[in-house]
């Protein structure tokens, strides 16, 4: 079988940051899917699956009523747990898209009261979300990463 693109990154040279993972084009329809990388692989902690699944139900909130609503394809963990893969329809190179993960992730760290989705009849697993970790880890990747983006947190290293 051939190696898929993501297993031929150097996992040990990843940083946090926001990269553009690959492209996908059926016909005229192209989809872009970001590595939005939280924490960096292999030499820090993963990120706990409650965290994860809260960043997930309030970043897939925020974007299906953002400005780019109609864009969004998905939004979710990898399994890994150091990151998430957003994917947009349109073709994007990670620098049109930092305004819009900022915005996101500033949501998640701000956010306060209820998570939308979190109950029996809207989720398979609805209690098993912890918002306080949430708020740190997205505060923790607007401040270590995403207000500071530079070249080197939006092309993968080779």
């Amino acid at each position: 079988m051939d190696r898929i693109a993501s297993f031929t990154i150097n996992h040990l040279d990843l940083m946090p940051g926001l990269y553009v993972s690959r492209r996908d084009a059926k016909g005229d329809c192209v989809t872009t899917t970001f590595d939005l990388r939280i924490t960096a692989p292999n030499r820090e902690p993963v990120v706990d699956t409650p965290a994860l699944h809260t960043i997930e139900h309030l970043a897939a909130t925020y974007l299906r009523n953002s400005e780019k609503k109609d864009d969004v394809i998905y939004f979710g963990p990898m399994g890994c747990r150091t990151g998430c893969y957003l994917i947009l329809a349109g073709d994007y190179e990670s620098k049109d898209v930092v305004g819009l993960v900022r915005d996101t992730f500033s949501f998640i760290a701000d956010y306060e009261g209820e998570i939308p989705g979190a109950a029996a009849k809207d989720c398979g697993n609805y209690l098993d979300m912890n918002l306080g970790m949430a708020n740190y880890l997205a505060n923790r990747y607007l401040e270590n990463t995403l207000y500071h983006i530079d070249e080197k947190h939006l092309v993968y290293p080779e």
